[in-house]
């Protein structure tokens, strides 16, 4: 018994420390998220706070400062690259479709992996956020438990399986 947690610790460890870009026990990994709803944003921050990784999340509102963000424009001049982006679709003065439009015709931020993440089941929107490179479509959940169970989700996925590219 003893052996088997050792050994899930460690491959847990090999995993978490594999990352290219340095992410690891030493620097949380960097996730932008943008969503204009209060409620879904707090729920957000607090469950990925709760995670089994260190991470540190930039909450935006909508798509004209986090392109501002990315781009380290104004305010945002000493800005972290995100390793990850959350990204809401319906967003007030730039829609979602248009901040991942252009991340993903950026060349120095096509790379980063972005997650949409929005109350929209709509075939449309599914087929154009694809379209547009994004890297993964989830409907939130409107009930509490399992959007935290979504959330966890994209924590375990994003943060200790995949391997994400370098900053």
């Amino acid at each position: 018994m003893q052996s088997t947690i050792y050994a899930q610790e460690a491959i847990m460890n090999q995993i978490f420390n594999q990352h290219a870009d340095g992410v690891g026990p030493g620097k949380p990994i960097e996730i932008l998220l943008v969503e204009d709803n209060p409620e879904d944003a707090s729920l957000t921050i607090e469950t990925l706070r709760d995670g089994r990784i260190r991470n540190h999340v930039t909450h935006l509102d909508d798509g004209v400062p986090a392109m501002e963000f990315l781009r380290h424009r104004a305010q945002y001049s000493g800005a972290p690259r995100p390793d990850l982006i959350l990204l809401d679709l319906k967003l007030q003065k730039m829609h979602g479709r248009e901040v991942l439009a252009e991340i993903k015709s950026d060349p120095d931020l096509r790379r980063i992996p972005v997650v949409i993440m929005t109350t929209s089941s709509a075939e449309q929107d599914i087929f154009e956020s694809y379209n547009l490179h994004a890297n993964c479509y989830l409907t939130k959940p409107v009930e509490l438990d399992e959007f935290i169970a979504v959330v966890r989700k994209i924590e375990d996925f994003w943060m200790t399986i995949v391997k994400l590219p370098a900053a």
